[in-house]
């Protein structure tokens, strides 16, 4: 019961986000152009929320996503979407700076 809940509000055993990034996976960025312009992970893809659905194409639905955006209210909603659009390998990292520790 408490897992599920734990499921529910996103609160899961955490990745490896490092181990992630290194075995391919691809960083989703769902801030707005002028926000990702203002700084972002190098290598990742911005792809605003608001239009993501329409941008799927973009993705590939057998390599791992990590999104992320200003404080992980938007990355989540992008989670769920693409979950929802058969995605199985999502992750959720929040802000953005959350993963500068991991940038090449």
């Amino acid at each position: 019961m408490i897992e599920t809940i734990k499921k529910l509000f996103g609160m899961g055993p955490k990745a490896d986000l490092g181990q992630v990034i290194a075995n391919g996976g691809v960083i989703v960025d769902v801030r707005t152009p002028g926000e990702y312009s203002g700084g972002h992970i190098k290598g990742s893809v911005n792809i605003p929320v608001d239009v993501l659905r329409s941008q799927l194409a973009k993705l590939k639905k057998d390599k791992p996503v990590i999104t992320c955006c200003a404080s992980g209210m938007r990355s989540a909603s992008a989670k769920k979407m693409l979950e929802a659009s058969g995605f199985t390998e999502v992750y959720n990292a929040g802000s953005w700076f959350a993963l500068k520790k991991f940038e090449k």
